[in-house]
């Protein structure tokens, strides 16, 4: 199947097929999260857990596409990524198959954008938040879109020690942006005296 989609003026296109996430149309949740960011020309992007490549095929049209990688643990993910780097033009972008960040040797990103698979236990979303800190860049940024709440609230705020959260089409939107830690202490600071 081939999914057509302009996105932000850019026409993409899209193989998937139907074990894939979201086969017949781009998920709402992704279009969502991606109404929200801006990009910066410098930035260097992982689409961690990235399907069939929306996320970071589309970022790829106004980043440099080397600084652009794509990962997911999904055998089937990653070779339709791979297809759809080259169906749109994007050769340079890379598609690397990990758990987590077990097989990513890249650090330094200005963003890491996600839409993780829902599971009840939170062992994804908890991996991708307390290891993605980690890989950021002081000042990077973190974006997941996801249905729920009240955990990712709790768990951004425990790593990233804030989170801005936007609500579009029923989706929440966070955003956590890494801090020094001089600024860190310098706001925990400011909370406890108030």
């Amino acid at each position: 199947m081939i999914i057509k989609e302009n996105i932000n003026g850019f026409e993409l296109s899209f193989e998937t097929d139907q074990d894939s996430f979201s086969p017949l149309a781009i998920d709402k949740g992704t279009l969502a999260m991606l109404s929200i960011v801006s990009f910066q020309s410098s930035d260097k992007l992982l689409d961690l857990g990235c399907g069939y490549g929306v996320v970071g095929i589309y970022a790829a049209k106004i980043l440099d596409e080397q600084n652009v990688f794509l990962s997911d643990i999904d055998t089937k993910s990653v070779s339709l990524s791979l297809k759809n780097v080259v169906i749109n033009g994007m050769d340079a972008v890379k598609v690397i198959q990990s758990d987590c960040f077990d097989n990513i040797q890249e650090s330094d990103f200005s963003l890491i954008l996600s839409n993780p698979p829902y599971h009840s236990d939170f062992s994804v979303p908890k991996c991708f938040i307390e290891k993605g800190f980690n890989r950021l860049k002081i000042g990077g940024k973190m974006y997941m879109v996801t249905k729920r709440k009240d955990w990712y609230k709790n768990k951004f705020i425990a790593i990233f020690g804030g989170v801005k959260i936007n609500e579009v089409d029923e989706y929440f939107i966070f955003c956590a942006e890494k801090r020094s830690k001089q600024y860190a202490r310098k706001a925990h600071k400011r909370n406890s005296s108030s």
